[in-house]
């Protein structure tokens, strides 16, 4: 067993290595210079089209069902162990190169989410199928490729979006409450069963719900630390940007970092967080009703936005004004720290705790349908069923098990989807800014309706 973990470590930590890297953000910078920076020119145009409502276009789910369901698989507890790692192994300057790959990373997700849209299908129950396997066999013709992603992406969808998530949940309430983790498992379980045996219609209403509450929740007490440590927010926000550019030395019990170690954690994290070029948020965005692909593929890019931009940085500036990054603490602990000591009694702790719980059974939610509709291509629609059978039974064993093997699993199938998905958006970049240009005149002559 150790050397299959070892295995896994070893291909997971190739895969992730900087060629990695250099392609996803690279494949970002050249799709925003396609796009003539689509990504600021119409963001204030999709935080709107996010909330209208599609009157003529067809689908499962409503523009704004499938950004939540999106957000409810990439806000995680990355977002919260995520941003708090990227800064104690790459100091506080990791946070600006987090936001650096979100903003490339938008015109990544605005080009994936519009591909899923045009070359979505019809399966034989009148659901929509579409993702990476269907543009990359229909588009590109190469169906073996769209058979590799959906291959990897069945089998990681019950790594990082299952089993890990179930035992960050176990691992939290089993400290926080008197229970154990099978009573967690057996829990979570449950109600996971409730919402994904209803299809994704269900999934989209209870993530509707559930997702602004908790983004809220979270907000609200970043929000309250900041706030009350006003005057260090100028001094914290240049020292994300000094030490962005200028590595950070030792200090406390933070054992300093190089330029090139913030920029290599910013970076990966800020790709794990919000997944733009994994091909995972696509598979949903192809659900949405809308009469445009670019309509919902500009809804899609402020899912990287609000994950990012937004929340991400939440955790980074209540970790750089309250000056707890130096302790030694890193992960999730790091954030509780900052929860702690920037909030009275035990408000810090609970808002900490609930957001992971919330942020992590949210992420099992979302990604049972990633997952399906990877599973589907391969199988067919009649054995889907049977998929989130096991999803549920794979929730319990993930609350009640040890998981660093299956951590460098799903980072190596991960690291397989990924890379198909971006062969696909780098092939098919031009049809995408061909027939972007088309719809922004249609706009701005008055053929397409700018909200219906």
């Amino acid at each position: 067993m150790d050397a299959i973990s070892q295995f896994f470590a070893d291909l997971s930590s190739i895969l992730w290595g900087p060629w990695m890297l250099v392609l996803l953000v690279g494949t970002g910078i050249w799709l925003t210079i396609l796009l003539k920076g689509i990504q600021f020119r119409l963001l204030l145009y999709a935080l709107r089209l996010t909330f209208s409502r599609e009157r003529t276009g067809k689908g499962d789910v409503s523009h704004f069902g499938a950004l939540m369901i999106s957000l409810a698989a990439t806000i995680g507890s990355g977002n919260i162990a995520g941003v708090a790692t990227a800064v104690a192994l790459g100091g506080p300057g990791a946070v600006v190169w987090m936001w650096i790959t979100a903003l490339f990373g938008m015109a990544t997700k605005y080009a994936e989410s519009f591909l899923a849209v045009r070359y979505r299908q019809f399966n034989h129950k009148g659901e929509i199928s579409g993702g990476p396997m269907y543009y990359i066999e229909t588009g590109l013709g190469w169906k073996w490729l769209g058979l590799c992603f959906a291959v990897c992406g069945s089998i990681a969808a019950f790594g990082i979006g299952n089993m890990v998530q179930a035992n960050t949940t176990a691992e939290v309430l089993t400290n926080v409450l008197p229970v154990n983790e099978y009573m967690v498992g057996g829990i979570l379980a449950f109600f996971t069963g409730l919402v994904i045996l209803g299809g994704i219609k269900r999934i989209a209403e209870v993530v509707s719900f559930f997702v602004p509450i908790m983004v809220l929740l979270y907000f609200a007490g970043a929000m309250v630390i900041i706030v009350s440590h006003l005057e260090e927010l100028p001094s914290g926000l240049v020292v994300l940007f000094e030490q962005a550019m200028s590595g950070t030395a030792a200090s406390g019990g933070f054992a300093g970092a190089t330029v090139a170690q913030a920029i290599r954690f910013g970076v990966e994290r800020g790709l794990f967080s919000n997944e733009s070029g994994l091909g995972s948020a696509p598979i949903v965005a192809a659900a949405a009703k809308t009469n445009q692909p670019a309509k919902q593929a500009l809804v899609s890019m402020t899912g990287t936005f609000l994950d990012t931009i937004i929340v991400c940085s939440l955790t980074g500036l209540a970790l750089s004004t309250t000056g707890v990054w130096t302790s030694g603490e890193t992960g999730a602990d790091l954030t509780l720290l900052a929860f702690q000591t920037g909030l009275p009694g035990d408000w810090g702790k609970w808002i900490v705790s609930v957001g992971v719980v919330t942020f992590a059974f949210s992420t099992i939610l979302g990604w049972c349908y990633y997952g399906e509709k990877c599973f589907e291509y391969l199988v067919g629609e009649d054995y889907v069923l049977y998929y989130r059978m096991a999803w549920i039974a794979f929730v319990f064993i993930g609350a009640v098990s040890s998981l660093k093997m299956v951590w460098d699993f799903s980072g190596a199938m991960n690291a397989l989807m990924a890379v198909p998905n971006l062969i696909a958006l780098l092939a098919l970049s031009r049809l995408i800014a061909r027939e972007t240009k088309e719809f922004e005149k249609g706009i701005r002559e008055g053929t397409i309706h700018r909200f219906d």
